[in-house]
């Protein structure tokens, strides 16, 4: 998009900019999203960026009436795989806080100033600036939607000092963090109290993108639960996670009424209500992260949707269930172990090995939720094991072994950072694994938002019955045309299959 482009965008009060644009306004000194509620500005004193970050870079503070730093985050980094959308996707997770632009550049191995060149090019920002303006909104959502102590949402967030989180924040939001958490307690309904934290629970909310049937989301995620790790009741998924510093437990639930410190629900977004508890606060930043990957909600349903519906065959599909996602992992190790352990097995078996790993080489959680115990075992436990400890056949043993060591080993490297292309050719060469569960590894482990499962040779797949031949040859020409959302397609040809069945 160019200059014109943009400003066609910024007039045409559309939701489905938010995240993608942002509006700068030379005369105020403020920077906006399009869908803003403010008079429109003149086009002479117009800036757009593509990042709040490179608004921030420019000098402008973010808006106190539509808040452009409270959207959910651009769909453009999930779907490229160049070394931008890389870049990207590590600096949401955390990395630069935990291991500065140095190690962002050797996770990546560009050299930094490379790295830096890129992303200023690109978004406007680099990686520093990136990290700064993620802290900053991380620190924003914990002042209005907890009763932490100011200064465990600085560390929380990821500041190195009390000072460095004042100074961030009046620069961001032209208030320090007292007067922003006692403006969110005045625009709070009185019929929806605070959301109080108990021992490390945190109560916060995730935005997303409607549609989204975030209930279908999670009892999906629930069928496929493993005992030890992941529990789903009563419409809640629980769920157990491995982070930098320590361990955590997450439930996550469909949001009923109002966002917690707004009065009306902007139009176009929804949220889920997340509750974590956390080991070590530090972990917040890639706790809220991969929960939003593990729900796909930075995803634009609106482009997705606007491609599959041109096919005959997905166009009913996509209006039964609008906004389908694509789950996540947010343990990518484990996503691989799990998918191994499925390929030649039944849910139920593969559910129940699963859980005897957990059981036998999980390790414990310092605080219990529900029936989960405890995170799934490292690779490095699992890989010295001999088959016959791994699964319940050797065969399947040796291939849950042949994956632990090709990662434990760094041979295979899994994650939101890596070259996906490169790590799918990786995965073939790991003994046993089919192209099949190659792809399954893609889909979700490193949300790939364009695979194309393909049907096990001489299979009975049920889409297969239903939808004609899906396999890799007749089914990759036909789905050219899905591109570049394959794997929300076959989301969709499962669901129906599975209805169907």
């Amino acid at each position: 998009m160019d200059e014109e482009h943009y400003y066609r965008a910024a007039l045409s009060n559309d939701s489905r900019f938010d995240g993608r644009l942002y509006i700068g306004v030379a005369s105020t000194g403020i920077y906006c999203r399009p869908t803003c509620p403010a008079m429109t500005p003149k086009r002479v004193n117009m800036r757009f960026y593509r990042t709040a970050a490179a608004a921030q870079a420019a000098g402008f503070r973010a808006c106190k009436r539509c808040r452009p730093d409270s959207v959910p985050g651009s769909p453009e980094w999930n779907s490229r795989a160049d070394l931008v959308g890389r870049a990207m996707r590590l600096i949401a997770d955390g990395l630069v806080d935990r291991e500065g632009v140095s190690g962002l550049a050797a996770r990546l191995n560009y050299s930094e100033r490379q790295l830096q060149r890129q992303l200023v090019a690109e978004v406007g920002a680099g990686p520093l600036a990136l990290a700064r303006a993620q802290r900053a909104r991380t620190a924003q959502l914990l002042l209005e939607t907890t009763d932490l102590h100011v200064s465990e949402v600085a560390f929380a967030s990821g500041y190195s000092s009390i000072r460095q989180f004042n100074d961030n924040m009046r620069a961001v939001f032209s208030m320090p963090p007292t007067e922003l958490r006692a403006r969110a307690v005045q625009r709070r309904p009185r019929t929806a109290p605070p959301a109080q934290p108990w021992g490390n629970g945190i109560r916060i909310q995730l935005p997303f993108r409607t549609p989204l049937d975030v209930g279908g989301l999670l009892e999906q995620l629930g069928e496929q639960a493993v005992p030890g790790i992941e529990e789903y009741v009563d419409g809640v998924y629980h769920r157990a996670l491995s982070l930098p510093h320590g361990s955590a437990v997450v439930s996550l639930s469909r949001a009923a009424g109002k966002p917690a410190g707004k009065t009306a629900q902007p139009p176009g977004r929804g949220f889920v209500e997340c509750e974590l508890h956390l080991q070590d606060l530090r972990d917040m930043t890639a706790a809220v992260q991969r929960c939003r990957d593990l729900l796909d909600l930075d995803a634009d349903p609106g482009a997705v949707d606007e491609v599959l519906a041109r096919d005959a065959l997905l166009a009913p599909l996509v209006a039964r269930v609008p906004g389908r996602r694509v789950p996540g992992s947010v343990d990518p190790a484990e996503c691989a172990v799990r998918a191994v352990l499925a390929q030649d097995a039944g849910p139920e078996q593969a559910r129940g090995d699963a859980a005897l790993l957990v059981a036998r080489y999980g390790k414990p959680l310092t605080r219990e939720v529900g029936q989960v115990t405890h995170t799934f075992p490292a690779v490095e436990t699992l890989a010295p094991l001999a088959p016959h400890e791994l699964a319940g056949t050797s065969e399947r043993g040796s291939r849950v072994k042949a994956m632990a060591t090709a990662l434990a080993c760094e041979d295979l490297v899994l994650g939101v950072g890596v070259d996906r292309e490169e790590a799918g050719r990786k995965l073939l060469k790991v003994e046993g694994v089919t192209p099949r569960t190659a792809a399954l590894i893609r889909m979700r482990a490193l949300g790939d938002p364009d695979v194309l499962v393909p049907a096990e040779p001489e299979s009975h797949d049920a889409a297969r019955q239903s939808f004609g031949d899906l396999g890799p040859t007749a089914g990759d020409e036909r789905s050219e045309a899905w591109r570049p959302w394959r794997s929300y397609a076959v989301q969709h040809l499962w669901a129906a299959a599975g209805t169907v069945r």
